[in-house]
Order: C-alpha cells, then structure tokens, then sequence
C-alpha cells in the first residue's frame, strides 16, 4: 500500500516522540498506536502503517544474528557480543544458530546490515572473478 507524504511525515514524528535516549520506548509506542486509534485522524490507517514499519525496523536493529556451521565456543561468542555492542551499541538482542551449508565461517545479521565472513560467499566471490573473465 502507498502512503501519501503526510501520512508519512506524521509516523514519523510519532516514531521520534516514542524514542528515549535514542531507544524505542515500548510504552511510548503503546500510548502513540492508542492515541491515533481514539482520535482516528484522517489517513491514519495509512499513519499507522508506517509506524508499524517504523519500528518494525528499529527494533530489527537491536537485533543480531550469528551463523557458523558449526557450535561456537563460549569465548568466541562473547568477543562476538563485545565487538557488536562496540560497533552497534548496548543492548543487542543477541542470537546464536548453526547452518552446516556455511561450510565454515559465520554470518552476522544486525538489522540490515550482514558481515558474512563464510567460505560458501568467498567460493561464491571466486566463481563470480572466475565468470568475468
């Protein structure tokens, strides 16, 4: 669905107010979705639509996910955490998983942002040179 550029505009100035020392304060954001539910202001279906994206994001930035083929040791898991929380800040929601199709290596997911330092996207890099050629 497409949404115009006020309904924009004000999702976002209800994300901003819901935020709390550059975090999303949950009962901030309660208070704003029951705000515009009992006001019902014009286009707000379309307002609170991209407020649900919104902070639908927000909260997938707070959010890690590691990959390896195999189980990583308890030592290499909180070096993991350390260097996230220095490049993403505190807080991070972090998850750990395995993936035998890695082939080795690991895969992080923060938000939108992926750091895949896995041997299956080097063999993928190598094949790719090796096609342009």
């Amino acid at each position: 669905m497409r949404r115009d550029k006020r309904s924009r505009r004000e999702a976002k100035a209800l994300f901003r107010a819901c935020l709390e020392d550059g975090r999303l304060d949950e009962d901030r954001v309660l208070q704003a979705v029951t705000m515009v539910l009992e006001r019902k202001p014009r286009g707000h279906h379309g307002i609170l639509g991209e407020f649900r994206r919104l902070v639908k994001l927000a909260v997938q930035a707070r959010c890690a996910r590691v990959e390896s083929a195999v189980a990583l040791e308890e030592e290499i898991r909180e070096r993991i955490g350390t260097q996230l929380a220095r490049l993403h800040g505190e807080g991070l929601s972090l998850t750990f998983a395995e993936n035998p199709r890695l082939l080795g290596g690991i895969r992080i997911q923060v938000g939108s942002d992926v750091y895949d330092g896995t041997i299956r996207s080097r063999l993928k890099g190598i094949e790719a040179g090796f096609a342009a050629d």
